[in-house]
């Protein structure tokens, strides 16, 4: 039996991946007669990199990193006012308003009468609290967990939390290295739903053979696989 459906946030729930792809595009632009933008997008990604245990995951640390990427790619020669305009297009996209994915209102709405339905995401604490609040859905959800990395040993700790039995937990979410493998290597169930982008960092394969990892198209065909496990 199912008893915790657990959801991801970012590119799940509401879109996130877009914001970044238009920041970045812009931030390309601004810095065209400096570096080619295959250069400054390799460049920026390796600062990302070696960023993420500094800075963590996020809209800042993502901020930044194209700072140091500016600063890097100019030689130190970067105008303040293009500083300014990275620092703008970050605040945009922290108060950029929350938008659902289709059909994700009415689902979890769904699931909610019939399991115990969480929130499972990573990134900047503030950020992913005030989407949260502005999403309409917490009314719906039994919990939230925001964690600074989605890997076996935030699972485990959330199970243990909780005194969840990894066998009754389904996780869903688009991203397979953060909400496929680790719960199936936990013993637990999971769920696929593809973004259409995805994050460089976040690729990986699945074993689709494995009988705990489903995929689906839309968030809306959940409650009927759910019914089927």
């Amino acid at each position: 039996m199912i008893d915790v459906v657990a959801l991801d946030g970012d590119d799940t729930l509401w879109h996130s991946e877009n914001q970044f792809v238009m920041t970045q595009d812009r931030f390309t632009s601004l810095l065209a007669g400096h570096a080619d933008p295959d250069e400054l997008d390799a460049r920026l990604m390796a600062h990302e990199r070696e960023n993420l245990q500094v800075f963590g995951y996020g809209v800042k640390g993502f901020t930044l990193s194209m700072i140091e990427t500016a600063i890097e790619v100019t030689e130190g020669r970067i105008d303040t006012a293009d500083i300014q305009a990275i620092i703008d297009g970050a605040k945009e996209m922290l108060q950029h308003p929350v938008e659902l994915l289709d059909g994700v209102a009415e689902t979890v709405a769904a699931l909610a009468k019939d399991y115990r339905v969480m929130v499972i995401t990573k990134g900047d604490l503030f950020h992913q609290e005030s989407k949260l609040a502005r999403s309409g859905l917490v009314e719906d959800l039994w919990q939230v967990e925001i964690v600074a990395e989605k890997d076996e040993p935030s699972y485990r700790r959330i199970f243990d939390r909780y005194g969840l039995d990894p066998a009754t937990f389904v996780m869903v979410g688009n991203s397979v290295k953060s909400d496929i493998l680790p719960v199936l290597a936990l013993g637990g169930r999971a769920v696929h739903i593809e973004y259409e982008l995805t994050w460089e960092m976040e690729h990986a394969e699945a074993d689709k053979t494995h009988d705990g990892y489903w995929e689906l198209d839309t968030i809306r065909d959940l409650p009927a696989l759910l019914t089927r496990m």
